[in-house]
């Protein structure tokens, strides 16, 4: 199965922050070649507010269709959340194509062998504490190879949404939970329990 990688490159043809004007072009390995399948100008800074920059996005997520890999020199803020909502994976890196795309295409192969190994490994679950309050660590996902990650773990339990409060035991905040509290849906409390621990509580809405 073929797999398409887009890339955020600037006049110079390396990686550019999508802060900054540049082109989106689409790659697929054919042949053991990479071969540009098309390509889109972008220019975020010409987006009047947020709004407008959401829907310079949705024409992104038409333009890139079945791409699921999305790859930056730096992808933060709404088209960060935007590409975590419609489930494609973002990388931050440095570099001409040619330099990374075999990488990144090695990495997702193994993830997908990941998936395929995930049901056979029991993953952590949210356990309440008192009436509708829950509490998990994900400290032992995020520092071995499980075959499962913390968005597998912890998502479906956030849409679900039969809590009050849930709190999350971790190394660090991980990249698709804060785009999920920049949405608005939810609203979070970082405590720092020592080197390298994290203690986050999630809640559903703010109070004022």
């Amino acid at each position: 199965m073929a797999v398409d990688i887009a890339v955020y490159v600037g006049e110079n043809g390396e990686t550019a922050s999508l802060k900054d004007r540049g082109k989106i072009v689409v790659f697929r390995k054919m042949q053991n070649k990479w071969n540009v399948l098309r390509e889109r100008e972008f220019n975020p800074s010409a987006s009047q507010g947020m709004k407008e920059l959401r829907r310079m996005m949705e024409e992104v997520m038409d333009f890139l269709a079945e791409c699921k890999i999305f790859v930056g020199l730096s992808v933060t803020g709404i088209p960060f959340f935007e590409l975590e909502r419609s489930r494609r994976v973002v990388w931050e890196m440095q570099g001409k194509p040619g330099d990374f795309l075999d990488y990144i295409l090695a990495r997702d192969e193994e993830e997908r062998q990941l998936e395929e190994q995930k049901t056979e490994t029991v993953p952590p679950a949210p356990v309440e504490t008192s009436a509708g309050c829950y509490r998990i660590s994900i400290k032992e996902i995020q520092e071995k190879n499980l075959g499962v990650t913390s968005k597998q773990v912890l998502l479906p339990f956030l849409r679900q949404g039969n809590f009050y409060e849930l709190k999350v035991l971790c190394n660090h905040i991980p990249p698709w939970l804060e785009a999920e509290f920049l949405s608005g849906k939810l609203c979070s409390n970082v405590n720092e329990l020592g080197t390298g621990e994290l203690e986050i509580t999630i809640t559903k809405s703010c109070c004022h």
